[in-house]
C-alpha cells in the first residue's frame, strides 16, 4: 500500500493541518518550531515499528492551550475522542490481487482503490473509504465451491447474507458447504469490508520508521546491560541502531558474552564491517578512507561507567589514510547519524519489513555536500523500496530539481508579532502554495533555488521569465532578425529564463521576486483557466501589474500562446517542414481556439509521419536552423506582435 494523503488534528502545535498530498519523496521545510516534528510523530503513532510508541496521550499530545476544555468535555460525554491522524492508501498490485484471488477481478468499485486509516486519543486504529462491490465479491466467492445441483443460484437470490447463511446451514453438510459458511459468517457479523480489510489488507499496512538525533549509536555498550533491557522492555533509542547491527552480523546477545569459537564471532563482524563500510562510503564523500571495526572485549576497571565488567562491545572508525582508529562516538555528529540509520535500516531491510521512512532533520550536521549526497541516497537506495517523507530548514536538504516534492509547513501564530491571526490560521499548517508562504517557510527553498542559479548561471539582474526553452528560442531568434535589420529588438540586459513549465512560474518568481535588487518581469501563455494563477503574481504583490505580460496582449485571441504571435500558415510550416507532414490552414477547425489546441485535435486523428509524438520544441528548434531562409515569409503583422512585445519589456528596463 501506497500512502497518498494525510491529515493531522489536535496534536501539538497542529489544530487541522489541512489535508496534504504524499508522494514517493515528501520534504516538509519550515522554520524551527513550525510543526515538522509533530506531523512525523503523529504519522508515526498510526502503526510504529516499535509498537510500544504507537498510543496518543491526551496529557503528552493534546495541544496545551486547549486540552482543560477537551477533557472537560470528554468528560461530560460533550463531544467523542479527537482524531489526530487520517492517512489515505492507494493500494497497489500486488495489494489488489491478495483481493481479487479471494474475491474476484471485479471486487472493487475503482481502478485504483483506497483505503483510509485513523487513529486518536481513543488509540483505536479504523479503516474508511474501502469502497466494494459486494454482489459480484460474493459471486465470485461462491463460483469458487463445489456445490450441488443449481445451489449456486439459489444463494445469489438470497436478500442477504444471513439468509444465505441460513440456506447453507439447511442442506447436507458437505466439506463445501462448510468452507463456504465460514467465509460468509464473518461477512454476516462485520460486513465484507471489514473482513477485506482485516484478513487481507491489514496485514501488509506499512509500518513507519521515525528516526531522529536520539536514536544516534552510543558506539559502545555492555552487552549485559543491554540484555537487560531488552529483556525488560526498557530499551532507550540508541539501542535500535546497536541492536540492528548485531542482527545484521547475524549474531544475538548470548552469543556475543558466550563465543563458544573466536574465529566464528570474528568473521560474523567482520561480514557487518564490511557491508556496512560498502554502503557508507558509497554515499559518503566527504572521507573515502575510512573503515568500519567492532570489537567484543572484557569489561575493564578503567572502562566507563556501566562497562567495567561483563563483556562490551565497541564500536571504531579506522582511518586508512592516517593508519589511526577513533571511538566511532567520537565522529562527527553528521557521520554518526548516518553510520547509525544505516544500521538499523539494514537490519529492517534484510529482514523484510515494509517501511515507510520518517526522517526527522535528517542529516543536519553534515556539511553541505554530505547534505547533497544524503538526498543522493534518498533518491538511489530508499526510493526504489520505501516512501520517504523527511523534515528539514535546510536548503541544502531541499532538491531543487524536484519542488513538486516539498509540503511548506507553517505556524502563523508563531511567526506574526502580532496576536491577529484568524483563528483558522492558527497551529500548524502545511501548504504546496508558496503564494501563502511566510518569508520564514520560504528561506531554504530560496537557498536551494538560488544554489541551483549559481551553478547554472541561468538568471541575471533584468530577468525575463517564459515558461519554456521553444519560447527563448523564438524570442532571441526574432530579436537577432530584428537587430539585424536595424531594428529594435529585445534589449541584450533582459536575460532569458524558461522555467519549465506554466505551472512553475509562480514558485519561481516567488522564490526569486523575494531578491530586491533583481527587475523581474514574465511573459508567458493565457489561457481563462490560468487567470487567477496569472493575477496572484500581482495581486500578491510579487511583481507590479505592468511586468506580468501574456502573449495574448499582442494578439487577437482572448488566450494565446507565443506559437499564435505567427499566423497559422507559418507556423504550420514550422511543423511541416520538421515533421515531414503536410498539413495546411485548410485541415484545421476554424475556430478562435489557440492554433495548438487546433493542431493537437487534428493530430488526434490524423497521426504524424513514422509515429512521431508532437513536441513545442521541434517546430521552434527548426525556424532557428532555417532562419536564414524563413525569415522571408515572416510578414509584417508577424513581425509587429514581437515588435510590440519587445517594446512593451524593454520599458520595464
Amino acid at each position: 500500500m501506497k500512502l497518498v494523503k494525510a491529515r493531522v488534528t489536535e496534536f501539538r502545535s497542529v489544530n487541522d493541518s489541512t489535508e496534504f498530498e504524499i508522494g514517493d519523496i515528501t520534504c516538509l521545510v519550515g522554520k524551527n518550531e513550525s510543526g515538522k516534528t509533530a506531523l512525523l510523530r503523529a504519522l508515526y503513532k498510526l502503526n510504529p515499528i516499535i509498537e510500544a510508541d504507537g498510543n496518543f496521550d491526551v496529557t503528552d499530545d493534546y495541544p496545551r492551550r486547549d486540552v482543560s476544555d477537551y477533557e472537560d468535555a470528554i468528560e461530560n460525554d460533550e463531544r467523542e475522542p479527537a482524531t489526530v491522524i487520517r492517512a489515505t492508501y492507494e493500494l497497489e498490485e500486488d495489494d489488489i490481487k491478495a483481493v481479487q484471488d479471494i474475491y474476484g477481478n471485479n471486487c472493487f468499485n475503482k481502478s485504483k482503490p483506497l483505503v483510509t486509516l485513523s487513529k486518536g486519543y481513543d488509540n483505536k486504529r479504523t479503516f474508511n473509504d474501502l469502497s466494494l462491490n459486494k454482489d459480484s465479491s460474493l459471486k465470485f466467492l461462491i463460483g469458487k465451491y463445489d456445490l450441488p445441483g443449481n445451489f449456486a443460484a439459489e444463494l445469489e437470490k438470497c436478500a442477504s447474507i444471513d439468509a444465505m447463511c441460513e440456506l447453507l446451514a439447511s442442506t447436507e453438510q458437505t466439506e463445501s458447504i462448510k468452507e463456504l459458511t465460514e467465509k460468509l459468517k464473518p461477512i454476516a457479523e462485520n460486513g465484507l469490508r471489514y473482513v477485506v480489510y482485516n484478513n487481507i489488507l491489514s496485514s501488509r499496512l506499512p509500518k513507519y520508521l521515525y528516526f531522529d538525533d536520539y536514536y544516534q549509536m552510543k558506539g559502545q555498550d555492555n552487552i549485559e546491560a543491554l540484555q537487560n533491557r531488552l529483556q525488560t522492555n526498557a530499551l532507550v533509542k540508541s539501542d535500535h541502531p546497536l541492536l540492528g547491527l548485531i542482527e545484521l552480523a547475524r549474531l544475538d546477545l548470548a552469543e556475543l558474552t558466550n563465543t563458544g569459537r573466536t574465529e566464528a564471532l570474528l568473521s560474523k563482524l567482520e561480514a557487518a564491517e564490511n557491508q556496512l563500510t560498502s554502503k557508507v562510503l558509497k554515499y559518503w564523500s566527504q572521507n573515502r578512507h575510512i573503515r568500519l571495526k567492532f570489537d567484543i572485549r572484557p569489561g575493564q576497571s578503567g572502562d566507563p561507567e556501566g562497562m567495567t565488567s561483563g563483556t562490551n562491545i565497541w564500536g571504531r572508525v579506522i582511518d586508512t589514510k592516517h593508519m589511526v582508529s577513533t571511538p566511532l562516538r567520537s565522529r562527527s555528529k553528521g557521520f554518526v547519524w548516518f553510520f547509525s540509520f544505516l544500521a538499523w535500516y539494514s537490519q529492517l531491510k534484510r529482514k523484510g519489513e515494509n517501511l515507510i521512512l520518517l526522517l526527522d532533520e535528517p542529516g543536519l550536521s553534515l556539511h553541505a555536500k554530505a547534505q547533497a549526497d544524503l538526498l543522493n541516497y534518498f533518491e538511489k537506495e530508499l526510493r526504489p523500496s520505501h516512501q520517504v517523507i523527511y523534515s528539514t530548514h535546510s536548503p541544502f536538504l531541499v532538491n531543487s530539481t524536484r519542488f513538486d516534492q516539498i509540503r511548506i509547513v507553517q505556524d502563523l501564530s508563531v511567526e506574526s508579532v502580532n496576536d491577529d491571526v484568524p483563528e483558522s490560521k492558527q497551529g500548524t499548517k502545511v501548504t504546496t502554495d508558496v503564494l501563502e508562504a511566510s518569508p520564514d517557510s520560504l528561506f531554504p527553498l530560496q537557498g536551494a533555488l538560488g544554489y541551483e542559479i549559481h551553478q547554472t548561471l541561468f538568471i541575471g539582474p533584468n530577468s525575463l521569465i517564459v515558461e519554456g526553452v521553444s519560447d527563448l528560442l523564438y524570442l532571441q531568434c526574432i530579436s537577432s532578425l530584428l537587430q539585424a535589420n536595424g531594428e529594435t529588438g529585445l534589449d541584450d540586459r533582459w536575460v532569458i529564463t524558461p522555467v519549465g513549465g506554466s505551472d512553475k512560474v509562480s514558485t519561481f518568481v516567488a522564490l526569486v521576486g523575494a531578491q530586491s535588487n533583481l527587475n523581474i518581469a514574465v511573459l508567458i501563455d493565457y489561457q481563462k483557466k490560468d487567470k487567477q494563477s496569472i493575477e496572484n503574481l500581482f495581486k500578491k504583490k510579487l511583481l507590479e501589474k505592468k511586468s506580468v505580460l501574456t502573449f495574448a496582449d499582442f494578439t487577437d485571441g482572448d488566450e494565446a500562446d507565443i506559437e499564435d504571435m505567427f499566423n497559422d500558415g507559418f507556423y504550420l510550416k514550422l511543423i511541416n517542414g520538421e515533421y515531414g507532414s503536410n498539413i495546411t490552414v485548410s485541415d484545421l477547425e476554424k475556430t478562435q481556439e489557440r492554433v495548438l489546441c487546433r493542431i493537437e485535435k487534428y493530430l488526434a486523428i490524423n497521426p504524424l509521419p513514422k509515429g512521431a509524438k508532437f513536441s513545442h520544441y521541434r517546430p521552434a528548434r527548426y525556424f532557428v536552423e532555417n532562419i536564414g531562409t524563413l525569415k522571408k515569409e515572416l510578414s509584417e503583422p508577424q513581425l509587429d506582435r514581437f515588435r510590440n512585445s519587445f517594446a512593451a519589456l524593454n520599458k520595464l528596463l
